[in-house]
């Protein structure tokens, strides 16, 4: 069983930056394709963004050159490094791993259980 655990959430005013982890257990981290999504409160989850297997990755534009997709296949462990942070960033951040490259869609098999991340203005 595939098991995702973030961490990184916080608090942080606008402007601000915050590195969210994700530490991948239980199969082969490199044969996956990732991604983050959050969830703002009252709002449908969204991708925020996505990497494959060979690096390659996408955003949507609320978040393209402000937030940064990364791995590190030797620690099992996804990144995303979130500057230049808004408000409207606050939501529940999720990681998700699945062997089918959804994308940004909302079809990943695997789920963490989120890390919170707040934006004062």
């Amino acid at each position: 069983q595939v098991r995702l655990v973030e961490s990184g959430g916080g608090s942080v005013q606008a402007g601000g930056s915050l590195r969210l982890s994700c530490v991948v257990s239980g199969d082969i981290y490199s044969t996956y394709y990732m991604a983050w999504f959050r969830q703002p409160p009252g709002k449908e989850r969204e991708g925020v963004a996505a990497i494959d297997t060979i690096g390659l990755t996408q955003y949507p534009d609320s978040v393209k050159g402000r937030f940064t997709i990364s791995q590190d296949n030797a620690k099992d462990t996804l990144y995303l490094q979130m500057n230049s942070l808004k408000p409207e960033d606050t939501a529940m951040y999720y990681c998700a791993a699945d062997r089918v490259n959804w994308l940004l869609g909302n079809r990943y098999k695997y789920w963490g259980q989120g890390t919170q991340v707040t934006v004062s203005s």
